[in-house]
């Protein structure tokens, strides 16, 4: 089969033939329908300090994904041949303490697919049933690969109440629009998107076109969000772009009694005034990392179904497997949204 792999300790990547892997026995093999190109594909192509420290080439990157079952392990029971599944990345051992008390999301012998076992950048994939997400037999796959990047905004935004509640989402990128349209759909009443980036301040203007947009670099953000909430800053505010500044910024926007999700990963220390920003507040500070499994799974099951909020527009560039590079370029320049590829 074909397939992208990162054949050296080195940037770059290889488009080339390999062997279509065997499922153990609880796992399935399925045939990839629709990929998509995650920030954490191109810290693997270019080879950064994260990817050093995780990828031990040669293998098979990219982990969101939807594709059909082909074949399944001898001690597979539910799951059959024909069926549409999603794929959860993270691979929990389902042993450690952080498992066996309803938190596999965060476990503590956690391995993920596309990191630390081959991927999905190819014809065939092989997956652990403890990550497949059954999908309905006429679902798109272009929906069930973006379900995993839906699934890191809705688990961040869930963190606290949004119903009712106003919210300042820091990131407009695209896990950041998934978190503008989910916040929109379960009532948020005020919602501030911040995002220097004008291609993607546009594509959240078209998603939530009743949202106020602020661009950081020419906005008080600060300021524009305490006038418009009598002073007091929002009662939730979403930290999704991983910039040290947002990260600041998302701490001086919150209200008192607020809460403060920290989804996007820093690459340093950020500087906080603890005091003003959390104590004195009583703010409520959550990091938030990848989906709770299943729990999130259902909430985003249960938000498309209730047809408040359309993702599909999030997806801005479709090509074929063999134009990985290309697509990767693509998603670094900024000027994209959710790039699908399809072996």
């Amino acid at each position: 089969m074909k397939a992208v792999v990162k054949t050296e300790a080195a940037p770059g990547a290889k488009f080339m033939d390999v062997d279509v892997p065997e499922p153990g026995p609880k796992d399935v093999l399925i045939k990839v329908k629709a990929a998509a190109i995650c920030g954490t594909d191109i810290h693997i192509m270019e080879w950064t300090p994260f990817a050093q420290a995780r990828i031990k080439p040669p293998m098979i990157f990219g982990h969101e994904c939807s594709g059909e079952v082909v074949k399944v392990g001898s001690q597979v029971t539910n799951f059959a041949v024909g069926d549409l599944v999603a794929v959860e990345t993270h691979i929990p051992c389902e042993e450690c303490y952080m498992c066996r008390t309803g938190s596999q999301h965060i476990c503590e012998k956690m391995a993920i697919i596309g990191v630390h076992v081959d991927g999905v950048f190819a014809e065939y994939a092989k997956i652990p049933i403890t990550c497949c997400w059954r999908l309905p037999k006429d679902a798109n796959p272009d929906l069930g690969a973006i379900l995993e990047p839906i699934g890191v905004a809705v688990n961040g935004a869930l963190k606290g109440d949004i119903n009712n509640k106003s919210v300042a989402v820091f990131g407009c990128g695209p896990i950041g629009q998934f978190c503008l349209g989910a916040v929109a759909a379960w009532g948020a009443t005020k919602i501030f998107a911040i995002e220097p980036n004008q291609y993607r301040l546009n594509m959240a203007r078209r998603l939530v076109p009743g949202a106020t947009f602020l661009d950081p670099t020419k906005d008080d953000v600060v300021k524009t969000i305490r006038d418009a909430t009598e002073g007091r800053g929002v009662e939730v505010s979403i930290e999704i772009s991983g910039n040290a500044k947002a990260a600041k910024m998302a701490f001086q926007v919150v209200g008192k009694g607020g809460s403060v999700s920290l989804v996007g990963l820093q690459s340093g220390p950020v500087e906080l005034s603890l005091n003003e920003d959390i104590i004195y507040k009583e703010a409520r500070v959550f990091g938030s990392t990848g989906r709770i499994m299943w729990k999130t799974w259902y909430d985003i099951q249960k938000l498309l179904e209730s047809g408040k909020f359309d993702p599909m527009p999030v997806i801005t560039h479709r090509m074929p497997l063999a134009e990985f590079a290309k697509g990767i370029e693509l998603a670094k320049s900024g000027e994209a949204g959710k790039i699908i590829l399809y072996p």
